[in-house]
């Protein structure tokens, strides 16, 4: 009787989790329909699933409307010079909070982790006159740099969660052999918390790639990234719903397939330190 509850229960777990993780893909998944779609089919009424006319049309419009290697590279320069810099800050001050605190560390990462609770609407306007002052409007180096602020406090707390779970006595006996801050930093602890600097270095990426509310009043043409290339197809007559679509597939395809192929990399440094 046990058994069989224990089974139920299992199974009921696995089809609850299947349930969900299919309400979270829905909307991907119907982007990607839609983008094979005809104008007509895109919006017609019921919506039509699987039975319509398919058609790559949409993706060739797109290609020939908007230069979509120069936004993919952009986005590429963005997200990767946002993200490894970021962890060049921070892996130092994770380092110093969690293996040296002061009375104030969990004050400052506090205030750290609140700078992402305002609004970016509301320091818009003097980020927008600095950037225009020293000519970064429109640059891939102003987007590295702003983005690069906007996530360093989440990049600080998690390699901090990483290296607190770390034993201190590792660090204290490569002292005790001689080696320096530089050392120790770069060849004990880092090698060690390879799996949440992964997960971090992942997250971050994501992150970047996806942001848009910079990105758009940012750039213009030559720095705009993926998310800007998505926003040049919705136009004044309207939303063009197919081609909208095969834009927005065009974008989030390469960090999809990133995700995939990096899930079991980023769930490892996810649950990294979560059992002692």
């Amino acid at each position: 009787m046990a058994r069989r509850t224990t089974t139920a229960r299992k199974t009921g777990n696995t089809v609850l989790a299947w349930g969900v993780g299919l309400l979270i893909f829905f909307p991907i998944l119907w982007t990607i329909l839609t983008s094979f779609k005809t104008e007509g089919d895109a919006i017609a009424i019921p919506p039509k699933f699987l039975f319509f006319h398919w058609t790559l049309e949409n993706y060739v419009n797109v290609n020939a409307q908007s230069n979509y290697l120069l936004h993919f590279w952009n986005s590429v320069v963005i997200s990767l010079g946002s993200t490894l810099i970021g962890l060049a800050i921070a892996i130092p001050a994770a380092w110093a909070m969690a293996f040296v605190p002061g009375r104030r560390t969990k004050d400052v990462l506090m205030w750290m982790l609140s700078t992402k609770m305002m609004p970016g609407v509301g320091v818009l306007v003097p980020i927008y006159l600095m950037f225009k002052t020293f000519g970064l409007l429109d640059t891939r180096v102003g987007l590295v740099m702003i983005l690069t602020l906007i996530d360093l406090p989440i990049i600080v707390w998690m390699l901090y969660t990483y290296f607190k779970e770390i034993p201190s006595e590792i660090l204290e006996a490569a002292r005790m052999d001689g080696a320096t801050l530089r050392s120790e930093i770069l060849y004990v602890l880092t090698p060690m918390a390879i799996p949440g600097i992964a997960s971090t270095l992942l997250l971050n990426v994501i992150l970047a790639w996806n942001e848009a509310f910079w990105t758009l009043l940012l750039t213009a043409s030559k720095a705009a990234p993926l998310t800007a290339f998505i926003a040049s197809f919705s136009a004044p007559e309207g939303l063009f719903y197919a081609k909208l679509s095969a834009a927005s597939t065009m974008a989030i395809a390469p960090i999809l397939i990133l995700g995939w192929f990096s899930q079991k990399q980023l769930v490892r440094g996810l649950t990294f330190g979560a059992v002692k």
